[in-house]
């Protein structure tokens, strides 16, 4: 298979200092609207990146909930190999891979857990089975079958048939605190623009980077 041969142009547009938004929010927000009107499959699935205790790093796929000026949310079981080493080692990166558009964005910062009320509301939020199957799923522990993982869905359907479905106490969000924002708009020739937003104490400060 010859790879060298998959090659294109980006003939989406350029992106200009004049264009952003001083605030990396505020630009994510638009940028994320745009992802949306134009269709992209899972506009907030993001690549989350984190680091075990021996210093090797682990890549998974996970959704956005929600986003603000106090950071990007996702949720999962706190049990889980990225709740582990998000506990053991805080810093992470996110990326969002919107190709369609030509567009990524990149994000550094400190994960931190989101109070049980916030969980709470999200969990509430969720379809019935959702939520079984959270309560169902020992994330990242190993399993003999897929038939004993649908044993145990079969068996919190039956525990919880009546009244709503508690959050477990061994689930729920995690918001990430950025420190760092690029937005990436590939170009022609390979001449990409990038901007990086970095925090300062009080605001953002914004640089160009090379492709």
């Amino acid at each position: 298979m010859d790879l060298e041969a998959f090659r294109r142009d980006f003939i989406k547009g350029g992106l200009r200092r004049n264009d952003l938004n001083e605030n990396p929010i505020h630009q994510f927000e638009l940028w994320f609207q745009q992802a949306i009107e134009a269709k992209i499959s899972d506009p907030n699935a993001m690549t989350l990146a984190t680091v075990g205790q021996d210093g090797q790093p682990s890549q998974r796929v996970v959704l956005l909930k929600s986003f603000d000026e106090k950071g990007f949310v996702f949720f999962t079981n706190y049990g889980s190999q990225k709740a582990k080493e998000i506990f053991n080692h805080p810093k992470v990166a996110l990326h969002f891979p919107w190709h369609m558009l030509d567009r990524q964005v990149r994000i550094t910062g400190k994960a931190e857990k989101i109070t049980q009320t916030e969980s709470m509301q999200y969990f509430l939020s969720r379809p019935k089975d959702s939520q079984l199957a959270a309560w169902a799923s020992k994330q990242s522990n190993q399993i003999g079958s897929r038939q004993l993982l649908l044993s145990q869905f079969a068996r919190m359907k039956e525990k919880f048939a009546k009244g709503e479905i508690p959050l477990p106490d061994f689930w729920g969000g995690f918001r990430i605190r950025p420190d760092s924002i690029e937005f990436w708009q590939g170009g022609p020739d390979r001449l990409h623009d990038r901007f990086l937003y970095t925090k300062n104490t009080n605001d953002w400060s914004i640089e160009r980077l090379a492709p």
